[in-house]
């Protein structure tokens, strides 16, 4: 049997079981749109193949309405944007549109792609359990945090090391539009994976085609996407002991990685306190180095410990994390840009979502919307 077909069944069973355990149904009745009814010939994933069901009963207010379910291979944001649209569309065609309630569903339905249906005022179902319905006399929402049907991961792509450098450039200046061909040059990637992110972008309803090219239409919930896909944990670490302050020691790494050429920058909360100070009296400092990080540590004179460390060295995974590191009012080595200090402080467990959300607050939200006034 098609995936679709299987899917739809399974989506079919899930709504049914769902309605069913409201107390006062009466009189269900669900009959696919391939033998006719509102969303007859509404096909989208599949020329030639009709979609969806409809389901008919009386509510325990007693009165009676239809639930168009218009199913989908794929809940990614635009897609069910687009499935909202169409649904709403057919809906106000009918005399009965009064007593008709919209519902898209499909295998899973993300944080982002729920937030589009209650915009629309559309109702939602995945496999997962997701769900939204509210209508006549009925209310029913429930939030799965686990995705128990998906496995294939459309934000791991998106935030891949290479990918990411498409998102980090276009966060550093949200105003502007971008052609693909800048992309890959800026991002050092090939046109075909420039091509790629942008179409994923448009996909998952974080970007939109504007005069000039590609540009993001919500800053702020790709950052928070991003942050949720990465963490500061996936670079190579290795944790350190050494005697002496920490700011003697931030100050070991800056002379000896100057004096050998190398790329390094605080990050984490020693880069934070002299950003935007949040959290006081760090007992570690952390820094990115662009080096074997055995070699450093050796050459500094740092033992490596498996607990118990004061430094954390970070050896970063592409090249992109240490673009547009700089110096701070209080420290002439480097820190890591806001951007990269968001992500490392939001993957942090002990109050860095704070530190985080602070650092948000404090500098790249005024940041980003001097840049939109300019350009609005």
């Amino acid at each position: 049997m098609p995936a679709y077909k299987e899917h739809k069944q399974e989506l079919e069973t899930v709504f049914e079981n769902l309605i069913n355990q409201i107390p006062g149904i009466n009189d269900l009745r669900i009959k696919s749109t391939s033998n006719g009814g509102i969303l007859y010939g509404a096909d989208i994933d599949q020329p030639g193949q009709i979609n969806g069901f409809e389901a008919a009963f009386v509510t325990p207010s007693n009165e009676k309405w239809i639930v168009c379910v218009l199913t989908r291979a794929s809940g990614e944001p635009r897609l069910i944007r687009e499935s909202c649209a169409r649904l709403l569309a057919l809906i106000n065609k009918s005399p009965e549109r009064d007593k008709l309630y919209p519902v898209v569903a499909a295998t899973y339905i993300s944080k982002r792609s729920a937030e589009i249906c209650k915009e629309m005022n559309v109702g939602y179902l995945d496999l997962s359990g997701n769900c939204r319905f509210a209508f006549d006399s009925i209310f029913i929402e429930r939030e799965v945090l686990e995705n128990k049907k998906v496995e294939k991961r459309p934000l791991r792509s998106l935030f891949s090391p290479k990918s990411s450098r498409v998102v980090r450039i276009m966060l550093e200046d949200p105003s502007r539009a971008w052609q693909v061909q800048d992309l890959s040059e800026t991002a050092q990637i090939s046109i075909g994976l420039a091509s790629k992110v942008k179409q994923k972008l448009l996909d998952l309803d974080l970007a939109m085609a504007a005069p000039g090219g590609l540009k993001l239409k919500e800053p702020e919930d790709v950052l928070h996407e991003w942050s949720r896909e990465y963490s500061y944990r996936d670079n190579e670490s290795l944790g350190c002991y050494a005697q002496g302050g920490i700011q003697e020691l931030e100050e070991h790494l800056q002379n000896y990685c100057q004096l050998k050429d190398k790329s390094y920058a605080l990050t984490l909360f020693s880069a934070s306190n002299r950003i935007a100070p949040f959290v006081r009296g760090i007992s570690m400092s952390s820094a990115f180095v662009d080096a074997d990080l055995h070699l450093v540590a050796k050459d500094l004179g740092w033992k490596p410990v498996p607990s118990g460390a004061n430094f954390l060295l970070l050896k970063p995974l592409d090249e992109f994390i240490l673009r547009g590191i700089r110096t701070s009012k209080n420290w002439n080595g480097t820190v890591v840009s806001d951007l990269q200090l968001y992500l490392d402080l939001a993957s942090h467990k002990t109050r860095g979502q704070e530190a985080a959300e602070f650092l948000l607050e404090q500098k790249i939200l005024p940041r980003w919307k001097s840049t939109l006034s300019e350009t609005g």
